[in-house]
């Protein structure tokens, strides 16, 4: 370094370029060039340096001293010259040499040099480069020995303060500097420094002084305590009309929160000094509170009375007298507070608990406030004003955490709801109420009593006892008046709330408290008994009263409640609507409670003055008006029915009247009504008081006969018709009640009768009456074309109904004999040509029967409907008419007397009809017709098997031909299925299902393929009624009830899905015969799973054969049946489960008993049909769950746990459920020609299987899991023996590990046999999964889609096309987990190899130790991992960084594997040293900091190596240019900041002084700004990872080096595009750091490049700038703008950086953060122009606005931001 520019640099730095007084400036330029000329200077400069050179070979402290001797001998030598040659380096060695770990030899030495320096220098000398010397001599005064003080202070004194007025840039720093003086008031050097700072005070205003002291308390907190002690010594005691500011200045804020600073100080010493000085200098009502901003005052309040958390007695003592004031008596204490503190007390503390502030926690002013109460004089009159607010807030605070549950929180509020006086706090809920109910501005009182009544345990007796009691009246009292003024006030939402409150106070008091009032004052008892309980709360609580009705003839409260509630009831129910029937229906739900707790707990009657008759009319009125809400006609009755039992009240109601039953009951029973299902067992305990039993009546009539007249009559004489009236009259008797007239006719009919013809002519004549006409017609009934007739025009419909009714008690009566007389009896025989003719009219022909004319009569009534234009009138008795036709034809098909044409001619006829019943909506006729179907399929199926074969041919023969002789009719299952699922059509359900359980299994084969068809309807009914069910547990908004179906049709369908799902799978198909032809040694292995299956043994399965089972397969209809019922059994078992247990809703007793009546037959289906078909059940059971996302999900919510208790309950204990799931993998696994079985489920992938094996596995104990690991291992063992990859290796990996966590929690690990098989399995499969994904990666071609896509989200497999590239596939791939063509091997897709890494990441290689035990085992399964795995992720990627996130995580889980550490070692370190490293994004580098930190901790000879390779020794390589090598070293130092990054705090603090000797070394040798650049990247990354004091030995070199850099730029300003641009940056960017740090050990120097005072904001009159960067501002300021296309674009981006810098004042601090975090570049000096020229306010304001409080995450992100730059 040349003369010139030590002079230079040592130049005067108080003035810029700018601002230079020339004269000066001149005179020190022309003595420069006089030395410079000058021999002996030079000499002088010579020895100098070669005595600087000397300290590079110090070693230990006495080479120090010596050292000194030189350099001050040299100094002394040359005292003619009045400058200090490499003033920069000499300032530095006399830093160091002050280091407080030298011994105090040195230090003194050193004090010698400087005290010979200052006294050449002189005043002015000093004042030019106070930088320099300061430096050293301001830290050292706090470390000096006592014998070395003296000399310091001497120092202080003779040289310092004669500069006077330029101590002002300095004076923050030289306060800093004494302070430490005076920590001990018994001190030798307190007076001294006492006397210097009062001196140093006189070069400046004293309220400069004074705000300097603020800053410091703000900033530095260990000099809080000598500044108090400094402050309480010179600040006077001032009276409240004082004014301090003339003492302090006029920013009364830096004052404020420097005392702020000072009581949140964790010293109690500096909390009692501040309160100490806030009582002398600072009460609460002086003018500087008055006058300060609110927020100030805000913040000290804030600050003051954090102290009482703390709980010392002396704090909280002087906290008290600065709020209550000097007085001793209570009473001037209160007036005091609520003058001068209460507002902004109240206001403070209500401020935090509604806006909580980061900083403290969200408990903290609750837990102030409870403190507070401690003192009356203060808490009486704050929770007068507070209390409210402090409950609102804590509620708001409580409702909002209810996820996570902050216990702080709710037992910071228990504590408030105790500590508080009850009787304040009722009375002011009490006020606030009454201001509800009465004004429109809200305070949300009511709602805050429920929250307290709720959710605060209520255990003081004096609440429940008396407060509770007397609002609970005063309420009331209040709504009646209310209500009674305007009922339509009760549709108010605070009349409402407010009725709920009532019923929540009233299961809080108990009821004796309220029939007696507690004692008033003695002013106020003698007038107790005549106030009403409204005016006596009022009174009770000292509350204004308006009241001026006083009601003195009620004295009980009880009583008062009671007549009120009543009278509000009947006002609400005379003018109900529909906005006041909610009201009404709290009104009287508080009214039922208080008259059960009477009935209940009282033995005395209770005297009301009420009408009970009035009242009773006015809610049965009520009722009347009611229109659908059944809960209020519930409470209605159920009140009424209470209060006429009750004795307890008088008058007594009493309902006994008539009329008043009448009206209740007819109400009732219009719930009745079938779509009210859910309301039926509500009303039946009402019914049954309400009710009384029906009067039965008898009808008696006589009759008398005309036997012998008939009998004598011939048949050509047509007695039928001639005598047709009585013999009319006669028939009737058969169908009469009247045992006696029944007698009568039966006797009749057996001694006169003769003949049935006689009888049935006459009858059959008239029902062939032309007057009945009817054509032929077909009818289009829901897309199906039915026949059928229709009348033209009305006949005397009663007429025939009669007469069918006649003839079917007949039939009935002559049965067989009737029967067989009509059969074989013709009509050409007949004497009635009338009957003849009209046989003829009708198409009949004369050669029939009497009985084939009469079916063919009945079924066209059966067939006919009257037209359109006609059916209302005709259609009722229509019904009626085919009604006995029915019955009729069911009573002669039932005989079997009937030919089988006629059968098969009324078979579809009666179908038809049903089909058209039950899409017409006709219910009556259907029951009928059903069981004449049964009779009419009886007849064709036994005449089937009647006509069969000869007898000598076998059974199965003859069922065939029966089957073949019976043919269902196509239209009969659509019939059926649309009779059960029709939903007009529920009522007659039951019925069909009846038909369908008797008929199918009956006529069986016949009617076999009927079975699955209406299994799937049962199916599709059981999910809509479900659907229906689920709605109608949740509550609708609107009060409606959704349809619910009953218990019984859930069970019904239930009953009848499972006879039907058996019957399928007990009958064979056509399949399964032609199947059972096969001889049975070509037979492959019989399936094992039928009702001997796993039921007697299930470990038996591979000798099980089962000849009596045929075998199933997914295409039969058995199965489809037992697959599509499984599903919604399953449906119903997960979702049909109550859990609703506390609604207040009327219809939920109902629906919880349909849900678990319904819920516990599904259980008793599934059961039986799995006892049948145990493998079939369970694969259909995991399909469903497979398919089902809701299932599937892992949560712990109830469809997941759902299907897993179903398993449980099924199958007896897991031991079998695992064997079963692994017999089912295993047939799907073992190939086609080794299979023993098929699998029942083709639909089903062994990957399914695997999956939920896994979760069943994860739910198992660890006992439990022992049980099933040897069957489990079983599987293990042949998957981990295959040669070849395939999926099934990794699934039985997941279930291995989730079984391995289990039993590695046993002691059964233990068993070596145990250990070594999870071992080696574990071993194998893991190494198999790691070998495929790493061949996978090495050959993406292999990696293509063919027959299987590989696993997607939920594991299931889903087949797509094959193409024509598949048809050459991988030879030594495996069959498939589907049932594959033994020629197509699947190969898999590119989801797999990533699912398998995901897989070992997250479980595999955390829980290697645990499962592999053995380190050798261990560190070979990882070294696979690396080797196949991580490796190849990382080295396919441009940026080694930028590997897979997945992969980052294996090595993260691996650093914690003791014996891997030679495993990944090598890896971390090689992306460490890749010259790629840095080209990463910031983000990317977060997640790698655990692992690159854990190469470091575990290997101790990584550190050096890394700064070895710091080191500044030449390449060996003579090729390198030196830029490369630059480049290359400049590397390394940032590896060496990334390293020194990723560690915790002093996590390297061991290493620092090799790290500080390298820094020093590389800032010495290397000129290179490319290197520097890194020097200052490790130097913040330093100072964010180390403790600020263990880095006292480094501030001389990193002030000195900074120094440096920026007092070069005021000589000569870096031009546009330099390289040294960017070092400026990074010098710049760790002085913003430190500035954002404000860490106590640079304070005192932060003044030499910023203004570190108010003047910083309050600039002075002639100020000019001393601060580096305030200079730097005006020089760089001051240079010609270039042209705009010079002009960088990015050169904007500062700016806006500085001018987005805002520090709010408001008591939510913002965070301190770095200016620069942004900037990553710069092109010109001028980009930083923003920097330079508002550092100093933004540092002021930042400290000003957050006291300490630091943006971490800014600073780190920004160091991060600056390390990987992306170079």
């Amino acid at each position: 370094m040349s003369n010139k520019s030590v002079v230079t640099q040592g130049g005067n730095s108080g003035t810029s370029v700018a601002a230079v007084d020339p004269a000066k400036s001149s005179n020190r330029d022309r003595l420069q060039q006089l030395y410079a000329s000058d021999p002996k200077y030079k000499k002088y400069t010579q020895q100098v340096e070669k005595c600087l050179n000397a300290f590079d070979n110090v070693h230990e402290w006495a080479d120090c001293i010596a050292f000194l001797k030189h350099l001050l001998k040299t100094f002394q030598s040359y005292m003619q010259f009045k400058e200090i040659p490499y003033k920069l380096i000499v300032a530095k060695r006399l830093a160091q040499c002050l280091n407080p770990a030298l011994p105090t030899g040195v230090h003194q030495r050193a004090l010698d040099v400087y005290t010979h320096i200052l006294s050449v220098l002189g005043t002015e000398g000093l004042k030019r480069d106070l930088p320099l010397w300061s430096s050293g001599l301001f830290p050292f005064f706090e470390y000096a020995a006592t014998s070395v003080k003296p000399i310091l202070l001497t120092i202080y004194d003779t040289h310092y303060l004669p500069l006077q007025a330029g101590l002002r840039p300095i004076m923050k720093s030289f306060i800093l500097a004494l302070l430490p003086g005076l920590e001990e008031e018994t001190g030798e050097f307190f007076d001294k420094v006492l006397s210097l700072l009062d001196r140093l005070s006189g070069t400046v205003s004293p309220v400069f002084f004074i705000q300097n002291i603020w800053v410091i308390m703000i900033t530095m907190s260990s000099a809080r305590g000598t500044a108090l002690n400094f402050l309480s010594r010179r600040l006077p005691r001032l009276n409240a009309d004082e004014d301090i500011t003339q003492i302090v200045g006029r920013d009364i804020g830096l004052m404020i929160r420097a005392f702020a600073a000072a009581l949140e100080d964790d010293n109690l010493l500096v909390r009692r000094g501040a309160l100490d000085l806030l009582l002398q200098s600072m009460r609460i009502d002086s003018a500087a509170i008055k006058r300060a901003q609110p927020e100030d005052s805000v913040f000290l309040m804030r600050a003051a009375t954090g102290v009482v958390l703390r709980r010392d007695l002396s704090l909280n003592r002087r906290l008290y007298t600065w709020l209550l004031g000097p007085d001793e008596k209570s009473e001037n204490q209160s007036i005091y507070l609520r003058q001068h503190a209460l507002q902004l007390l109240s206001t403070t503390l209500k401020d935090e608990m509604f806006a909580p502030s980061g900083e403290y926690p969200e408990s903290r002013p609750f837990k102030i406030f409870i403190s507070l109460l401690d003192k009356w004089e203060i808490g009486s009159a704050l929770t007068d004003i507070l209390v409210l607010d402090a409950l609102k807030a804590i509620r708001f605070l409580m409702q909002r955490d209810t996820e996570e549950r902050n216990e702080d929180i709710s037992m910071t509020a228990s504590t408030l709801y105790e500590a508080v006086e009850p009787s304040i706090l009722w009375k002011q809920l009490l006020a606030a109420i009454m201001n509800d109910l009465t004004k429109d501005s809200k305070t949300g009182a009511i709602d805050l009593t429920l929250f307290l009544l709720r959710s605060l345990p209520l255990q003081d007796d004096e609440v429940r006892g008396i407060h509770l009691p007397v609002i609970f009246a005063a309420i009331t009292d209040k709504l009646q008046r209310e209500i009674i003024r305007d009922p339509s006030k009760a549709a108010e939402p605070s009349v409402r709330e407010c009725l709920v409150l009532q019923e929540e106070i009233f299961k809080h008091i108990p009821l004796e408290t309220l029939s007696q009032r507690p004692g008033l004052n003695a002013a106020l008892q003698t007038s107790a008994p005549s106030l009403s309980p409204l005016a006596f709360s009022y009174a009770f609580y000292g509350i204004d009263c308006t009241e001026s009705r006083p009601s003195s003839h009620v004295l009980n409260p009880l009583v008062a409640v009671l007549e009120h509630t009543f009278y509000m009831s009947q006002a609400l129910s005379q003018s109900l609507s529909t906005r006041l029937r909610p009201a009404l229906s709290q009104v009287l739900r508080v009214l039922s409670n208080i008259v059960h707790a009477v009935d209940k707990t009282f033995d005395t009657t209770l005297n009301l003055s009420w009408k009970p008759s009035e009242w009773l009319h006015s809610m049965l009125d009520c009722l009347d008006l009611e229109a659908d809400n059944f809960s209020l006609v519930d409470q209605v009755v159920s009140l009424v029915v209470s209060l006429h039992g009750t004795q307890k009240l008088n008058p007594k109601l009493s309902m006994d009247k008539r009329p008043v039953v009448s009206r209740m009951v007819k109400k009732l029973f219009r719930y009745l009504h079938q779509d009210l299902a859910t309301s039926h067992h509500e009303l039946e305990s009402i019914i049954a008081q309400s009710m009384s039993s029906p009067e039965s009546r008898n009808v008696h009539e006589a009759h008398e006969a005309f036997g012998v007249l008939w009998r004598l009559s011939e048949d050509d004489s047509l007695p039928g018709v001639r005598l047709k009236v009585p013999l009319m009259i006669v028939l009737e008797t058969l169908k009469r009640d009247d045992p006696s007239l029944r007698r009568v006719g039966e006797t009749w009919m057996r001694c006169n009768l003769r003949s049935y013809i006689r009888v049935l002519e006459p009858i059959l004549r008239d029902l062939l009456d032309p007057s009945i006409r009817r054509t032929s017609s077909a009818s289009s009934v829901s897309g199906k074309e039915i026949r059928g007739y229709v009348y033209e025009r009305p006949f005397d419909q009663r007429y025939v109904a009669h007469l069918l009714e006649i003839l079917l008690s007949v039939v009935q009566f002559g049965g067989q004999g009737f029967a067989k007389s009509a059969r074989s009896t013709f009509l050409k025989r007949s004497y009635d040509h009338v009957l003849l003719q009209r046989l003829s009219s009708a198409g009949i022909d004369p050669d029939t029967s009497y009985l084939d004319a009469l079916i063919e009569v009945l079924s066209r009534f059966l067939q006919s409907e009257p037209k359109d234009q006609i059916a209302p009138t005709m259609q009722p008795l229509n019904t009626v008419i085919q009604s006995s036709a029915i019955d009729l034809l069911q009573a002669i098909v039932a005989r079997g007397e009937v030919e089988m044409l006629a059968v098969e001619m009324l078979e579809p006829a009666v179908i038809g009809k049903l089909f058209i019943c039950v899409h017409l909506h006709r219910l009556d006729l259907q029951n009928k017709l059903l069981r004449f179907l049964h009779s009419i399929i009886s007849a064709s199926t036994s005449y089937a098997q009647k006509n069969s074969l000869p007898e000598d041919r076998s059974t199965e023969s003859s069922q065939e031909s029966g089957k073949q002789g019976y043919t269902v009719n196509s239209l009969l299952t659509q019939t059926i299925t649309d009779g059960i699922a029709v939903p007009r059509n529920r009522p007659m359900m039951q019925h069909w299902l009846d038909f369908v359980l008797m008929a199918v299994p009956q006529f069986q084969p016949a009617l076999q393929s009927i079975i699955s068809p209406i299994a799937d309807c049962l199916c599709r009914q059981l999910r809509s009624l479900l659907s229906d069910a689920l709605k109608a547990s949740k509550p609708l908004a609107d009060g409606s009830h959704p349809r619910v179906a009953t218990d019984a049709e859930f069970i019904m369908l239930l009953n009848a899905l499972e006879r039907l799902i058996v019957l399928g799978l007990t009958q064979k198909t056509d399949a399964n015969l032609q199947e059972d032809d096969t001889p049975v040694q070509e037979r492959p292995g019989a399936e094992s799973g039928g009702i001997l299956g796993y039921v007697s043994n299930v470990f038996t399965t591979d000798n099980a054969t089962s000849s009596v089972e045929h075998q199933l397969t997914s295409h039969s209809p058995g199965y489809k049946s037992l697959h599509d019922g499984i599903r919604v059994l399953l449906a119903i078992w997960v979702n049909m489960v109550w859990h609703d247990t506390s609604s207040l809703r009327p219809e939920v007793d109902s629906l919880s008993m349909i849900f678990n009546r319904a819920h516990s037959r599904c259980r008793r289906v599934l059961e039986h049909l799995f006892r049948a078909h145990p493998t079939e059940v369970l694969e259909s059971i995991i399909e469903c769950w497979d398919r089902d996302a809701l299932l599937r999900s892992k949560s712990s919510d109830r469809p997941a746990t759902g299907v897993f208790d179903l398993v449980d309950v099924l199958i007896a204990n897991a031991q079998s459920a695992v064997h079963m799931i692994c017999d089912s993998i295993s047939v799907r696994n073992s190939n086609s020609s080794e299979r023993s079985r098929k699998p029942a489920n083709t639909n089903l992938s062994d990957v399914i299987l695997f999956n939920f094996l896994e979760q069943y596995l994860q739910r198992l104990e660890g006992p439990l899991a022992l049980q099933v690991w040897g069957r489990f291992m079983q599987l293990a063992k042949d998957l981990a023996s295959s040669r070849d990859f395939k999926i099934q290796v990794f699934l039985v990996l997941k279930c291995l590990c989730v079984l391995g966590d289990k039993v590695t929690q046993t002691t059964a690990i233990d068993d070596k046999r145990i250990k070594k098989d999870l071992q080696e399995t574990f071993g194998k499969l893991l190494d198999a999964c790691v070998v495929f994904v790493g061949r996978s990666s090495d050959q993406p071609n292999r990696i293509r889609r063919t027959t299987k896509e590989s696993l997607v989200t939920n594991g299931r497999a889903s087949p797509v096309h094959r193409g024509v590239s598949d048809a050459k596939l991988d030879e030594k791939a495996n069959s498939s987990s589907v049932l594959l063509s033994d020629n197509t091997k699947p190969t898999w897709g590119t989801e797999l190899p990533s699912q398998i890494t995901a897989f070992i990441a997250l479980k595999a290689v955390p829980d290697l130790r645990r499962f592999l035990m053995d380190n050798d085992k261990v560190a070979n399964a990882c070294s696979n991992i690396v080797y196949y795995i991580v490796n190849p992720s990382i080295k396919a990627k441009a940026r080694p960084l930028d590997a897979d996130a997945i992969v980052v995580d294996i090595l993260r889980d691996m650093i914690k594997i003791p014996p891997a550490l030679k495993v990944w070692r090598g890896v971390v370190i090689d992306v460490l040293y890749d010259h790629r490293i840095f080209n990463s994004n910031s983000s990317v580098a977060t997640k790698w900091k655990p692992v690159i930190k854990a190469v470091f901790d575990a290997d101790k000879t990584s550190f050096p190596d890394l700064l070895s390779r710091v080191a500044t020794s030449p390449s060996a390589n003579i090729f390198t240019s030196r830029e490369h090598e630059m480049l290359l070293r400049s590397l390394n130092l940032r590896r060496l900041a990334l390293v020194l990054f990723t560690g915790e705090k002093n996590h390297f603090l061991i290493q620092l002084p090799a790290v500080q000797e390298k820094l020093v070394d590389i800032l010495r040798n290397v000129p290179s700004p490319l290197v520097q650049c890194e020097v200052y990247l490790c130097i913040r990354v330093l100072l964010c990872r180390l403790a600020a004091h263990s880095m006292t030995s480094f501030w001389p070199v990193i002030l000195t080096e900074l120094y440096r850099i920026f007092e070069q730029i005021k000589d000569s300003i870096p031009s546009d595009g330099s390289e040294d641009l960017q070092l400026i940056l990074s010098a710049s960017k760790c002085l913003d750091l430190l500035l954002t740090l404000q860490t106590e050990e640079f304070q005192i120097h932060q003044w030499i490049f910023i203004t570190d005072t108010v003047d910083a904001v309050f600039r002075p009159d002639n100020w000019t700038p001393e601060a580096l960067f305030d200079q730097l501002a005006e020089v760089v300021g001051s240079l010609p703008v270039p042209e705009p296309r010079e002009r960088q674009s990015n050169i904007g981006s500062p700016l806006q950086t500085s001018t987005s810098l805002a520090f709010p004042t408001h008591p939510n601090r913002a965070l301190r953060r770095p200016m620069l975090k942004s900037i990553r570049q710069i092109e010109s000096i001028r980009d930083l122009i923003p920097f330079f020229s508002h550092v100093s306010i933004s540092s002021y304001e930042s400290v000003y606005a957050s006291s300490g409080n630091i943006d971490w995450e800014a600073v780190e992100q920004g160091i991060l931001d600056d390390m990987f730059d992306g170079r």
